[in-house]
């Protein structure tokens, strides 16, 4: 958006306010119904696998196996949050943990096949919500959307971390006051 004269310290025109006041009121209806629903996915998979586990599982997927620093750092979140959000992952099967094969008596976290097939799954059933959610949606306006909303998380986290946001990956400490 270009810079105009008539544009205040926040970037925004008189005529913008409307639309930023809307913005920011869907976004928060966004999260309270992504939060209330988990947007889980449909049938019987629909509310199975809470958000945290779900972005472990895909985080070890994506990336292979890792430390719990490695993965915290990944993920913008502290060591001690990994720790815990992974220990039931571990109970239930769905990652595994082994030495890590350069250093073995360093310990890396590992998708198990159980873990592989339980978030594909979970996918599945999550994609299939995706559809049905806009399934009067033209393929461009899918893909516009999708390019938006990633571009608002890059926008959010790059934020975050400009802040000094602990556990953002890229933040630096916020200067003492």
């Amino acid at each position: 958006m270009p810079t105009t004269p008539e544009m205040s310290m926040d970037m925004t025109t008189v005529g913008d306010t409307g639309l930023l006041d809307t913005l920011q009121h869907e976004v928060a209806v966004f999260a309270r119904r992504a939060e209330q629903t988990r947007l889980g996915g449909v049938g019987q998979v629909r509310n199975s696998m809470d958000r945290a586990a779900y972005l472990l599982l895909n985080r070890l997927d994506k990336e292979g196996p890792m430390g719990v620093k490695a993965l915290a750092a990944s993920m913008g979140i502290d060591s001690s949050t990994v720790t815990r959000q992974v220990a039931p992952l571990v109970d239930t099967g769905l990652v595994k943990r082994t030495s890590h094969p350069e250093d073995g008596r360093a310990v890396v976290l590992q998708l198990s096949p159980r873990g592989m097939s339980r978030l594909e799954e979970v996918r599945s059933s999550r994609r299939q919500l995706m559809a049905e959610l806009t399934e009067d949606w033209a393929p461009e306006e899918r893909e516009a959307f999708c390019t938006l909303l990633t571009r608002f998380n890059s926008a959010l986290s790059a934020r975050m971390a400009a802040q000094g946001v602990p556990g953002v990956p890229g933040a630096e400490p916020a200067p003492a006051s």
